[in-house]
């Protein structure tokens, strides 16, 4: 099973690292020193288990594992703290369970072995199928802004709008900016998206019409959204039939 450890503190980090990968079946694949970068390689990587610090500065632990509690294949979360009474506080965010620092090996033999969540090793045991190997969508875009990692649900998302080397996602509180490509985002999403123009994609859920304005150009009208997109000549035959079809 694949782990990520996530302390804030490296030599309390490197030391669980070294414990894991003691251990037979379990092997450490990433590691991450604060709750942002843990949502990120959560997301990232998709490990089976996250042994994760509940005291870090910024995103703690909590707020990290509610975001990753939120991704389309969670994995199980095992907090890790030097203070008892966070026990409370991990089973209201739903973890798997909690180590008190500093961890012995006995209790992480322990805590692992009873982990409970249906995790993606545990799925292909029972259906036979190698999930990893199975193309998944996201199911929220991450996207780092000035109040650390924000992700945001697929289905809140308006379009994606091209702007230089990146990629503006608008959504119903607001923007931000990602790494991503267009055509990423394109065969990632499928049928979930449509593309109008070169530099924008628009989601299907919130696709309301098509109109002309005064000077005789295509656009497109969102759900939700104010402004209207520019649609491409060579995109409006295929976007008129979709939109008739809707």
């Amino acid at each position: 099973m694949k782990v990520l450890v996530v302390d804030d503190e490296k030599l309390a980090r490197e030391r669980l690292i070294r414990m894991v990968n003691t251990l037979d079946d379990y092997q450490v694949m990433g590691e991450a020193a604060c709750g942002e970068e843990a949502v990120m390689k959560a997301m990232e990587l998709e490990p089976d288990i996250v042994l994760l610090d509940v005291r870090m500065p910024g995103m703690d632990g909590m707020a990290a594992a509610n975001k990753i509690a939120d991704l389309q294949s969670p994995p199980a979360v095992v907090f890790c703290t030097a203070f008892s009474e966070h026990a409370i506080d991990a089973i209201d965010a739903n973890a798997s369970g909690y180590l008190l620092k500093p961890v012995r090996r006995d209790a992480l033999v322990e805590t692992l072995g009873k982990i409970g969540r249906t995790n993606r090793v545990q799925e292909q045991a029972i259906t036979g199928e190698d999930v990893a190997a199975r193309p998944r969508a996201r199911t929220h875009i991450s996207a780092k802004t000035r109040r650390g990692i924000e992700l945001i649900p697929l289905s809140e998302i308006r379009f994606f709008q091209a702007d230089h080397k990146y990629v503006t996602v608008r959504h119903e509180s607001g923007e931000v900016l990602i790494d991503d490509t267009l055509r990423d985002l394109e065969d990632e999403f499928g049928d979930k998206v449509v593309r109008i123009h070169r530099n924008a994609l628009v989601m299907m859920d919130h696709l309301e019409g098509l109109e002309r304005d005064p000077h005789g150009h295509y656009q497109v009208r969102l759900r939700g959204v104010d402004d209207k997109l520019d649609v491409s000549r060579r995109h409006v035959s295929g976007l008129r039939r979709l939109v008739q079809s809707l």
